[in-house]
């Protein structure tokens, strides 16, 4: 894969979408990512000159905070915390004055400091970066986060005789032993094959590079035209099977279809070579073994994440080849192939940092999966740093049993061949202009690649913000179906139907280029959006046929039982 230089300044985004973006992510886990957060000098120095230049709009913010303050000694302030923010969901936060005042403290003063921000009227890139130090460090100080300030904590103790800090404490010794800090679920009950991944198939193909697994189906007759599912590179693919009665491909194969799945080689210095190009034609080997296998000329393709930015590449080659035929359609999950207006470019990724980071990832041969799972905790640190911190040491409690967080620690290091081309696509945002990249010697212009494509989204994803997968409808030339699911990014994966399920999605008959329209347009549904897929998928998935009796061909015969070893590889 090469990538050609886009002009134009890149556009100042939300800051969520800023923290997440792919360069970012990237560059952050190859060169100590902790470190660079909290660390940030002239950013710092800049915030601190510019306030120093504005010394009444200082006071006026100060006079307000000391008002604030007054009022919250009185008992007369009305400061509540935001919408979603669990830290303070135990009652004692509200019932007692103490814990009361000190949380309505604690806002008041996070509210002065993002105002302070404001008023220095920073450039956006070091507005940026002083953000991220300074909600680091908010975060790290609440009042949730110290045995002494923490009533649920103090409640805990007491009635524990202190038994819960001796335990939290040998807990945090054995986690530091471990190099995991803080843990975040309990392993003990999962087993990949056992009660992870655990719909019957077979490995039909084994390469270098993945293996393909081919699920039996469940029913009668079968759809003629398969489905290939593509997971992400920075995960195990066992997020689309997680369990009975939440796994996609379970739901799926319930469904009629015949699903194929790609689950890859999780790669170490051997592999550093594996490239963006080594990855698109895994995914064309895939897609040739699967049609072959069910005997259709063409694929409908998912892909999630990381997985749908390859494949995108992928249908670009198709594209300029003349071959999109081989795609029936295409269907991105969580997946960002637009980061242009993620204010992210020269924010904190930096050429210069960026080619230090691609540079580390090239002398270990790849980038590692641990370093990258702390990129994606520390996007959320409240909820998967601190949360885990005041449950584990401070209460003494075990981290909960959960399927979700066991696949999220349940890492795979990336080849470095693969780190560069994503760090150098993401400062681009290549795939966003045709001509910027080139797959597998063909110059992509997703514009001419008119495939159908239905396109998920989650409104509270803190990893790929919604707006810029929204942009994916005006990038390729077929027609999209936009869903926007209010789940953050593994749930609006995992979203089975249930009569009791508190899900919803919002859809618009249409994709207009503006946002604001398609917000005004779209309606709320109540529910999954799995049923919506499906009806979807199997308008383009042809005639029914009897289902095959025996898992893969003579060509590509079950070789293992699914799911396979690569997913077993540490």
């Amino acid at each position: 894969m090469t990538v050609a230089t886009v002009d134009g300044p890149p556009t100042r985004g939300a800051r969520a979408a800023s923290r997440a973006a792919l360069d970012v992510m990237l560059t952050d886990a190859a060169i100590e990512p902790g470190a660079r957060r909290l660390v940030q000098p002239v950013a710092t120095l800049r915030l601190g000159s510019a306030l120093a230049r504005r010394p009444r709009r200082v006071a006026r913010r100060l006079g307000a905070l000391g008002a604030d303050l007054g009022r919250i000694a009185a008992g007369g302030s009305d400061i509540v915390p935001r919408k979603g923010d669990r830290r303070f969901g135990d009652r004692a936060w509200s019932d007692s004055w103490v814990s009361h005042r000190l949380m309505q403290a604690y806002l008041a003063i996070g509210g002065t400091v993002d105002g302070l921000v404001d008023d220095a009227a920073l450039d956006w890139r070091t507005d940026l970066r002083a953000r991220f130090v300074l909600d680091n460090l908010l975060d790290a100080l609440a009042p949730t986060n110290f045995a002494l300030s923490n009533p649920q904590v103090l409640k805990e103790t007491l009635d524990r005789g202190g038994a819960n800090l001796v335990t939290g404490g040998l807990r945090f010794a054995r986690d530091a032993a471990r190099g995991r800090l803080p843990a975040m679920v309990d392993t003990s009950g999962f087993e990949v094959g056992r009660n992870l991944a655990v719909s019957e198939g077979a490995v039909v193909a084994h390469t270098e590079v993945f293996e393909l697994i081919h699920y039996r189906p469940t029913t009668a007759e079968v759809y003629e035209t398969p489905v290939l599912v593509v997971p992400p590179t920075i995960n195990k693919f066992y997020i689309v099977d997680l369990a009975p009665g939440r796994s996609l491909i379970e739901h799926l194969v319930a469904q009629g279809h015949q699903v194929f799945c790609i689950s890859w080689r999780n790669p170490d210095a051997q592999q550093s070579h594996f490239d963006f190009d080594t990855y698109a034609r895994a995914v064309q080997e895939a897609r040739d073994a699967a049609a072959e296998i069910a005997r259709r000329d063409t694929v409908n393709v998912m892909a999630a994440c990381s997985g749908g930015i390859i494949t995108a590449g992928l249908l670009g080659h198709l594209a300029d080849e003349g071959r999109l035929g081989e795609i029936a359609s295409l269907t991105l999950l969580v997946c960002a192939l637009d980061n242009a207006q993620a204010g992210t470019t020269e924010a904190l990724a930096t050429r210069p940092v960026a080619a230090a980071a691609v540079a580390e990832s090239a002398r270990r041969g790849y980038l590692d999966g641990d370093a990258l799972a702390s990129v994606f905790s520390w996007l959320r640190p409240n909820d998967l740093i601190w949360n885990y911190v005041v449950n584990n040491y401070l209460l003494g409690k075990e981290p909960p049993a959960f399927d979700i967080l066991y696949w999220n620690q349940d890492t795979v290091r990336m080849a470095a061949g693969l780190h560069r081309d994503f760090v150098m696509m993401g400062l681009e945002s290549a795939l966003a202009t045709a001509g910027a990249m080139r797959v597998l010697g063909s110059d992509v212009d997703l514009g001419k690649v008119d495939r159908d494509t239905y396109i998920v989204a989650g409104s509270n994803d803190h990893i790929v913000d919604w707006r810029n997968a929204y942009r994916s409808t005006q990038l390729l030339g077929g027609d999209s179906r936009f869903v926007l699911s209010t789940s953050g990014h593994i749930q609006a994966l995992i979203n089975p139907p249930s009569p009791d399920s508190r899900s919803s999605y919002r859809i618009a008959d249409s994709n207009p280029p503006d946002l604001a329209d398609w917000e005004a347009a779209a309606t709320t549904q109540r529910g999954s959006w799995w049923p919506d897929y499906i009806a979807w998928l199997q308008a383009r998935s042809g005639g029914r046929v009897p289902a095959p009796k025996r898992l893969g061909s003579r060509a590509h015969k079950a070789v293992a039982k699914a799911p396979g070893t690569y997913v077993q590889a540490a």
